[in-house]
């Protein structure tokens, strides 16, 4: 079978076509982030430019220009996957990866691949029939992808976004979001778009989730949480059991998932599902800065002011809740308000990441300005938190 000669330059030039191709696609989809998505364009460009002249052209600095522009490429994709860049706005958090941006570096490293060969041996050759198959095989890939794109989900530093057509996450770039929206720790962080949320707001509430997901599951056997110095409230009645760490309440940490002030396990007969952390701030009101401007809208602190507690022989435990009156059941007593206290789930939530639980011990929550609580997914203002 005859030979083409450079066939594996032929093949780096059509696979760097391809993944700029890939990359002008999804520049549309991060428009948000203006800056991010010229440099993608031009990216694109350069692929795509450099792809064709590789094409055309078997001169010795054209497979250098394949790799050099393909290198730069897979190198910020693979160390975006794992840590943020401080510039530009749509880089500074870790994405997972997607078969988009996956399909975009992949042809990217075909690219590098096909050109090292035809630089280091210029003398190789692919047969047509190889050549062909891998160039249909790389278009294929591109085309694939970029029908996929209407599903794509990207995690840009100030949230993620979704543009899932059907998804109910997705959210409307022109009117923002409601928030809060359904929560799948299964699929990437959305707390973008929501009205009057800063980019540092969205920023903290992002890292806030993702520490969570990452060291709350150490807590998961609640056997052995005892010997680390966590209680049960005596609330598993209610269908969720808290566990207080009062070690933790005292100390400065604050909104550390490795220190949890408390866990919430789902109650089902006598297993315990680990499902939820409740930080709680020592010391703060519910109004301090340091609590409201953490995370803004997105995130809603709580404390409890009319339930009832009673000794128990693990500590305090929850009795009841005050009645009409503002009584408790006997031999108990209700202390007031404490401090403040935010949830942050692991598991699937209709109401959103920062979930209330809710129920008859509401509490109280500073609601914003327009009365409506961000933490439950309910229009009754008095609805739950445990």
């Amino acid at each position: 079978m005859a030979g083409v000669r450079n066939g594996f330059l032929l093949l780096g030039g059509v696979a760097a076509v391809g993944a700029g191709a890939l990359h002008l696609f999804a520049a549309g989809l991060h428009t948000e982030h203006a800056t991010l998505a010229r440099l993608m364009v031009v990216l694109a460009a350069a692929q795509c430019a450099v792809g064709l002249v590789a094409m055309v052209s078997a001169r010795k600095a054209v497979p250098v220009m394949v790799i050099g522009v393909n290198v730069v490429a897979v190198a910020v994709w693979a160390y975006t996957r794992v840590a943020g860049l401080p510039w530009p706005d749509g880089l500074d958090v870790a994405e997972a990866p997607q078969f988009l941006d996956s399909t975009c570096a992949a042809l990217g490293a075909v690219s590098i691949v096909g050109a090292a060969v035809a630089l280091v041996r210029p003398e190789a050759k692919l047969g047509v029939p190889q050549a062909a198959t891998a160039a249909g095989l790389s278009g294929v890939l591109a085309v694939a992808a970029m029908l996929g794109g209407a599903g794509h989900v990207h995690s840009h530093g100030t949230g993620d976004h979704s543009h899932a057509d059907g998804d109910h996450t997705a959210h409307d770039h022109g009117t923002g979001n409601a928030w809060p929206r359904p929560w799948d720790p299964a699929k990437p962080i959305d707390v973008s778009g929501v009205p009057g949320v800063t980019a540092a707001q969205e920023q903290r509430a992002t890292a806030l989730i993702r520490s969570t997901l990452d060291d709350l599951p150490a807590f998961a056997d609640v056997h052995s949480i005892g010997a680390l110095g966590y209680r049960s409230i005596g609330d598993s009645i209610t269908g969720y059991e808290h566990f207080i760490n009062t070690a933790y309440i005292r100390d400065d940490l604050f909104l550390d998932a490795e220190h949890p002030e408390s866990l919430v396990y789902r109650v089902d007969g006598d297993n315990r599902t680990l499902v939820s952390a409740m930080y709680i701030a020592k010391g703060k009101k519910i109004d301090d800065p340091d609590l409201v401007n953490y995370g803004g809208a997105l995130m809603q602190w709580h404390v409890h002011d009319n339930l009832c507690w009673k000794a128990g022989d693990g500590g305090p435990q929850v009795a009841g809740v005050t009645d009409a009156q503002g009584n408790c059941p006997p031999a108990s007593i209700n202390p007031g308000a404490g401090n403040p206290m935010v949830h942050v789930w692991i598991t699937a939530n209709q109401c959103g990441p920062f979930a209330a639980l809710e129920g008859h011990g509401a509490g109280q929550a500073a609601t914003s300005l327009d009365g409506r609580r961000t933490d439950t997914c309910s229009h009754d203002h008095s609805g739950g938190h445990r």
